[in-house]
């Protein structure tokens, strides 16, 4: 990506985690690009293939303040890492003009913590994966090498910012103000992966972090067509959502679990510069 923020849509956005999207929705801000090649993104259309529109930092920090008065608990910046120069003074533009919800970063969680470290006050909520423990998965699917010690280190510098999860509010569900959530997608045939990535994060982390475990795996992007990544052109079985779900369970994480049903294509937003 060039120097210039690209975005692909800025909407309400009602399907992420309960304490993220809350009654009134999420003010996602989708970004295009990213520093992952996810064999599988179902967001491949502005991740992979870049579609997208140019804004200035002026409009971004603009977005903002339209996505809170449409009613949002939160400003979602979804994959952002590669404009955090320019999120970094959209936020504080949008801050001057009386922003007041929490800034969420989500991320694929393959974070340099030099960069993590720039958004100290800026950040309220982390929202990253932990997509892999085995180097050579990620790799292959995401072009990621060291990608669980990157992602580990990544989660140890966001909690140290953020604490322990804070919720606020008088809503049935309570949004959060501040705090940690991560998430992980299981693959298929990639139970034991999750396994040993739920173990390591309940270890490591504890109640310092939400965990959210994801079933809405949907084959996508190359999956579909090279015949090397065969096995992970189907979704996920019962049973490997049922080994994944256990091991949250024995590790002691707190947080959310999606429905086999989430596994569904409609869920994806058509990118077509909404909000813009």
């Amino acid at each position: 990506m060039g120097a210039e923020i690209t975005a692909a849509k800025a909407m309400l956005h009602y399907w992420e985690e309960p304490c993220i999207s809350g009654e009134r929705g999420s003010g996602a801000v989708f970004f295009s690009g990213c520093v992952l090649k996810c064999a599988y993104c179902q967001n491949y259309g502005i991740s992979t293939e870049h579609k997208g529109k140019v804004i200035t930092v002026e409009r971004l920090s603009e977005i903002f303040l339209e996505l809170e008065r449409q009613g949002a608990q939160n400003i979602n910046l979804v994959n952002p890492t590669h404009f955090v120069p320019e999120v970094i003074r959209a936020v504080r533009l949008a801050r001057r003009g009386r922003l007041s919800v929490p800034i969420v970063y989500n991320s694929g969680g393959y974070e340099r913590v030099q960069t993590l470290r720039a958004l100290e006050g800026i950040v309220d909520i982390y929202l990253p994966d932990i997509k892999y423990f085995d180097d050579e998965l990620a790799k292959a699917l995401s072009d990621a090498p060291y990608y669980f010690d990157t992602a580990m280190s990544a989660v140890a510098e966001m909690v140290r910012q953020t604490g322990k999860p804070e919720f606020t509010g008088n809503d049935e569900i309570k949004p959060l103000k501040r705090g940690t959530v991560v998430r992980h997608l299981v693959l298929p045939g990639q139970y034991k992966d999750s396994v040993e990535i739920v173990r390591r994060l309940g270890e490591r982390f504890g109640g310092d972090i939400l965990f959210s475990l994801m079933s809405q795996y949907t084959p996508f992007g190359r999956v579909k067509t090279d015949p090397k990544l065969g096995k992970f052109n189907r979704r996920i079985t019962t049973f490997e959502y049922r080994k994944a779900l256990d091991a949250v369970y024995a590790a002691g994480l707190s947080g959310y679990m999606q429905e086999k049903s989430s596994a569904r294509e409609e869920y994806t937003p058509e990118f077509d510069f909404t909000g813009l």
